[in-house]
């Protein structure tokens, strides 16, 4: 695990520093800023509510973790990551529990939450059985809603990488072309596995459940990101 941990934070920084990612900085911001209207609207979320945010990002950088930017007002959230996120305690005091565990079993009780927040994580979970237990998992523990957001396997850029167009191969030969250029991190399934609208249908009809919807938040017109909305009530 901590070399996992080591290779998604240099792997991050790379990214970061490179050009292409100066260039649509900006881009990224406004999506999640648009990402949170999405939440708000759907989840019907106020400060009262109490929410479990997944995959929470120890880091204090601007474009990570907008949720908690967000929500400074509510003294109600917990926040689950594989990471220790204990840096994050000064910055946002209202968070009541940062917790080290798997969102594919976070041991929390059946409907702990009224809302269950995760952007940008399942496809880093793992396989494709990780993802579906990653659902089951948010849906089981959450009361109301449950909102997960990840990256379009069909948009044209994968915004890990930087590369275009070769995620769109089967993802074996993806991941071999990964590994030869020396995205060893990357090449591996189990630390990144996008996933695509048709893949969030099926895990949905797998585990049975019927009331969801998924948005399509387009960039330059084509699909760049994909939100699953489940509510339960």
């Amino acid at each position: 695990m901590e070399e996992k941990i080591k290779h998604r934070v240099q792997t991050y920084s790379e990214s970061k520093n490179s050009l292409f990612y100066s260039l649509i900085k900006k881009i990224i911001l406004d999506a999640r800023e648009k990402f949170f209207d999405y939440f708000k609207n759907l989840t019907e979320y106020n400060d009262n509510k109490s929410l479990l945010d997944i995959g929470t990002t120890p880091s204090l950088d601007s474009e990570q973790n907008v949720i908690l930017e967000k929500i400074k007002n509510n003294k109600n959230i917990t926040c689950l990551s594989d990471q220790d996120c204990s840096i994050l305690e000064k910055k946002y005091p209202n968070i009541k529990n940062f917790i080290v565990g798997d969102g594919t079993n976070t041991n929390f009780k059946d409907m702990s939450f009224d809302i269950v927040h995760s952007n940008a994580t399942i496809e880093h979970v793992g396989s494709y059985n990780d993802q579906i237990s990653f659902i089951k998992e948010a849906s089981r523990i959450s009361k109301n809603h449950v909102f997960i957001q990840t990256p379009n396997r069909f948009y044209p850029i994968d915004f890990h990488t930087n590369l275009p167009l070769i995620h769109w191969l089967p993802k074996k030969i993806h991941r071999k072309i990964l590994k030869f250029i020396g995205l060893n991190f990357y090449s591996s399934e189990e630390n990144l596995n996008l996933l695509s609208e048709s893949n969030l249908i099926d895990i949905c009809k797998k585990l049975d459940i019927k009331n969801f919807k998924i948005i399509k938040h387009k960039l330059l017109f084509m699909t760049s990101n994909l939100i699953l909305v489940i509510t339960k009530s």
